[in-house]
């Protein structure tokens, strides 16, 4: 089912997804400029976090960060969705329905249990949504709560021109800037609200 949540990341499965990944990204045509790649923690899991802009993003950033172990938290839609819905779900991706503060809290609580089992990082977008006007949006900052459950640093990210992909498509190749700009470390996260930590983070991403 889509609600259905693994506590193991299926080999087959991410490989076959990543290959899929790939192939879409060189179809479509997109270049990616990576920076900061070396600032990523590599002696323990992590929270990524980035801004959103197009449908695009997880395909980016899930290829360019394809070295660590990553899985995301995504809206309940896309975990039905045909083809790609199981297979991801099979690489520890997790539903998350903001309108329901315990069905939130339960996939928060399973996303930190992923990480202390050194299964995956997770990767979320605090906006909540797409940002259709380009700028960015106000945080909902209970997703950082992964973070501080799970005793690991934040890394932010920036991502820009993604909306551009679906535009030029097929037409002509699309330029992505993939900017790896600052990590929290989990001792800095200790004692804080989510809400301190996100106004941390969006004006750093800002």
């Amino acid at each position: 089912g889509p609600n259905r949540m693994y506590d193991r990341i299926s080999p087959f499965y991410l490989a076959l997804t990543l290959a899929l990944d790939g192939w879409i990204l060189a179809l479509c045509r997109i270049k990616i400029h990576v920076e900061g790649l070396e600032k990523i923690p590599t002696d323990s899991e992590f929270l990524f976090v980035s801004n959103h802009r197009s449908n695009f993003d997880p395909m980016v950033q899930w290829w360019v960060m394809r070295r660590w172990p990553l899985a995301f938290v995504s809206k309940p839609s896309n975990m039905r969705k045909f083809v790609i819905g199981p297979f991801v779900r099979r690489c520890c991706f997790l539903p998350i329905d903001r309108e329901n503060a315990r069905n939130a809290l339960t996939t928060i609580n399973a996303a930190a249990n992923l990480i202390r089992a050194h299964v995956c990082s997770f990767a979320i977008y605090p906006e909540g949504t797409r940002s259709k006007s380009g700028e960015l949006l106000p945080w909902h900052a209970g997703s950082l709560k992964i973070a501080q459950k799970a005793n690991v640093p934040i890394v932010i990210c920036s991502l820009v021109n993604s909306r551009a992909i679906l535009r030029n498509m097929f037409r002509k190749h699309t330029e992505v800037w993939l900017d790896v700009l600052d990590v929290i470390p989990a001792e800095e996260l200790a004692g804080k609200t989510t809400i301190e930590v996100g106004e941390r983070g969006h004006a750093v991403m800002e």
